[in-house]
């Protein structure tokens, strides 16, 4: 089920992420750099098996002929037992599940033993992917909260770190692509909501996520300094549907809109449901 971002959650972020790459700082201080690296390629070797066997599961069930014998399975932990009796863990899947896990696990091993950039990069995409699913923001306003303290948190850390020093060297982090993805798809459920059978702010918000990327490559090989991407990404990202919703005068419907957060939706539904019931 997905995690909704209020604009609390939005507000606080930076700072939450703050404090954790501080705390990192002070950990590779203050311990030994080849046990954090040992503790932090185990630790992304169980979230990206997990995260690729969770993006692949699709795609391979496709893959699967309608002869296969695809078996059900339950993992399921509880807490005591009778009327006090508590689930921790219910977690249901098949055959076709534990082939991609197979398969999600091989890659893994190879990250661990070669570190190599393809495996790197598929877990990246696998990651990127299951946060777009998973992470959703409920309104643009809350988006732009996200986004624009991101990009004050992505330049104060760059230049705190130096980062404009760097020579022939450019990677694009996950917050680069998950943060605007989320917000692109917000843009596109926006565009959904107003039944007009059009994707106009999916595609100008896409469009601009390419133009601030392509600009951070342009002005990173101009001047031969790493830039923070979210510099570039951010303006484009906001600005361009703005535009748009102005030119289309749409911009205060756009900002109205508000989605409900899944726990909300869960109760309107079973009323409704009772209701119907009873008439």
């Amino acid at each position: 089920m997905p995690e909704t971002i209020t604009s609390r959650d939005a507000a606080r972020f930076p700072i939450i992420a703050s404090c954790t790459l501080f705390g990192l700082y002070l950990f590779f201080k203050v311990f030994s750099q080849e046990y954090i690296n040992l503790l932090l390629s185990v630790y992304f070797f169980v979230l990206g098996v997990l995260a690729l066997s969770h993006t692949m599961s699709p795609l391979m069930s496709r893959c699967f002929p309608a002869s296969f014998a695809n078996k059900q399975y339950q993992l399921l932990f509880t807490q005591d037992a009778g009327e006090s009796k508590e689930e921790i863990v219910n977690y249901e899947f098949d055959t076709k599940n534990l082939v991609c896990l197979v398969i999600s696990s091989v890659v893994g091993v190879w990250y661990l033993l070669k570190k190599h950039w393809i495996a790197n990069n598929l877990f990246g995409l696998a990651f990127a992917l299951n946060g777009v699913e998973l992470l959703h923001l409920n309104n643009v306003s809350t988006g732009c909260i996200l986004l624009g303290g991101l990009f004050v948190y992505d330049v104060f850390w760059d230049l705190m770190e130096k980062g404009l020093e760097a020579r022939n060297f450019a990677m694009l982090g996950l917050g680069d692509i998950v943060i605007p993805g989320i917000f692109i798809a917000l843009l596109l459920r926006f565009d959904v909501s107003l039944k007009k059978n059009s994707r106009t702010y999916f595609y100008s918000s896409f469009l601009a996520y390419i133009f601030g990327l392509g600009l951070t490559i342009f002005v990173m090989h101009t001047f031969k300094h790493a830039q923070p991407a979210l510099l570039y990404l951010v303006p484009a990202c906001v600005g361009f549907p703005v535009v748009v919703a102005l030119c289309k005068g749409e911009l205060t419907e756009m900002f109205r809109y508000e989605e409900a957060s899944p726990e909300e939706v869960g109760p309107k539904e079973e009323s409704s449901d009772s209701e119907k019931k009873d008439q």
